[in-house]
């Protein structure tokens, strides 16, 4: 991985949060320039964030082991080399949670080095997603009463947002936090439906879902994708999860932190590299609802599961989530366990108009190890149907034959093992019926272009409204 004083170069010039008066001290001691990060929705400002301790700083990985598929190592104090507690955090979730918010949250702050809880505020440790995706928690929220959190960071989604403010444990978790002046926050929904009937927003400022910024005293309400104000921090929409994100790590880690994960992520982009390119285009128009195949394994990348089933459901696209273990139940990369739809040989018995693999290092060597969805692939390829492939993935088309006279991308890390026509400077390239992307942050782009080239551009540009996620007029 590159050094820090590499990474903080970059994100000086391309991860831009908001400007502030003097840069920072970093956890390393070295200063940290100002910077401020692109903004995901029309017209929005984002306030600035207090300051507060960066002692803490950690070792960043892009790829976890094999075989360790959960949170990063805890943060260490490089002064004199004794480890730090980790910062705790919990993330609630109930039936109708909004599984990117939920799932984005998680994932940012395991790479930052928190040790995450996920607490089911159901009987069940199970849960089905606003948008279909089948979630397990790590335990109940009973089981959190009596701990203490460092930050106590709230998912949206509608039933979700309910079923958070019915629950009397959560509430009294959450309201323990504020009275004690340790962190919380809330985006979507849940500013509006959970934090304002327990009397936790008032007198703060507060942004939330453009759907229920009318529930906000109109004095109190910011049109914002980050509001801060004291301990609370408060954003829009899916379209906004990873900035809500990079903002709570800078508040538990500090700047150089932050700024790392953005950049290990992808969030921080080129100003000059483009939304997507197209090669030989052809119409990928079907006379019925398109249905989507996305295999997953145990190391897939659950940003990119999450966020791709979510979007193309948004546009009412039929997907499936097939597992290619032996279990349904598959433990992603930065262990957020997800409950796919189907197992693979089941999912096989249907045809798709489009198969999608996401990444993750060690979910792409097991896709590349399913014979049933090599057989899926070859097919799909001889049939003239669609398939794509984001992050580490286009690599198992390569090995497949798969992206032979085609041009594609791919994340950086695996992009000189692709001998393949490679197009670089842009998050999405579709060549044909083959998409690939680079994955992480920019698999929203992904989805989006998927919509736009199955419905039109007007259906992914209201799918991205609903997100709270800029994307272009034409």
């Amino acid at each position: 991985m590159a050094s820090l004083s590499s990474v903080l170069s970059f994100t000086a010039a391309k991860f831009r949060y908001p400007q502030k008066n003097s840069s920072m001290s970093s956890p390393l001691g070295t200063s940290v320039p100002s910077f401020s990060i692109p903004l995901m929705a029309s017209g929005q400002q984002r306030t600035a964030t207090p300051k507060r301790s960066t002692k803490a700083t950690k070792t960043l990985s892009t790829t976890p082991s094999p075989t360790t598929l959960t949170s990063t190592p805890p943060a260490m104090d490089t002064s004199n080399a004794t480890p730090l507690p980790p910062k705790k955090v919990l993330v609630p979730i109930g039936f109708g949670t909004e599984e990117m918010e939920a799932v984005i949250i998680v994932d940012v702050l395991r790479r930052a080095g928190a040790e995450v809880t996920v607490a089911s505020v159901e009987p069940q440790l199970e849960i089905e997603a606003s948008g279909g995706t089948k979630l397990v928690a790590d335990t109940s929220i009973a089981a959190c009463s009596n701990q203490i959190f460092d930050l106590v960071a709230l998912p949206g989604g509608m039933p979700g947002s309910v079923r958070l403010r019915d629950c009397e444990i959560l509430q009294k978790i959450t309201r323990k936090q504020a009275e004690e002046k340790r962190l919380y926050g809330a985006i979507c929904a849940a500013p509006a439906v959970t934090l304002l009937p327990w009397g936790l927003t008032r007198k703060k400022q507060t942004t939330c879902h453009p759907a229920f910024m009318d529930k906000l005293p109109t004095f109190w309400a910011v049109k914002s994708n980050i509001q801060v104000s004291g301990g609370l921090t408060t954003s829009r929409g899916p379209g906004t999860s990873f900035e809500f994100a990079l903002c709570l790590v800078e508040q538990l880690y500090g700047e150089s932190v932050a700024s790392e994960v953005g950049e290990l992520l992808m969030v921080c982009t080129a100003e000059n590299e483009s939304r997507k390119e197209e090669f030989n285009a052809v119409e990928w128009s079907v006379d019925h609802s398109p249905r989507v195949l996305i295999p997953i394994a145990n190391g897939s990348e659950e940003i990119e599961v999450v966020t791709i089933a979510d979007i193309l459901r948004r546009a009412k696209v039929d997907v499936v989530v097939a597992s290619v273990e032996k279990s349904a139940k598959i433990l992603a990369s930065r262990g957020t366990r997800i409950i796919a739809d189907k197992l693979i040989r089941d999912a096989a018995e249907s045809i798709y108009d489009l198969i999608i693999l996401p990444g993750g290092n060690a979910g792409a060597e097991r896709l590349n190890k399913s014979r049933i969805l090599k057989k899926l692939l070859k097919e799909q390829k001889l049939a003239g149907r669609i398939y794509g492939a984001v992050r580490s993935s286009p690599e198992v088309l390569h090995r497949q034959g798969l992206l032979k006279d085609k041009k594609a991308t791919a994340h950086p890390s695996v992009v000189s093992t692709l001998t393949d026509e490679i197009v670089n400077g842009t998050k999405v390239v579709i060549d044909g019926k083959l998409i690939t992307g680079r994955g992480l942050a920019t698999v929203t782009e992904f989805a989006l272009a998927i919509i736009s080239k199955l419905f039109g551009h007007a259906r992914a540009r209201s799918v991205a409204e609903g997100l709270v996620y800029q994307y272009p007029r034409s």
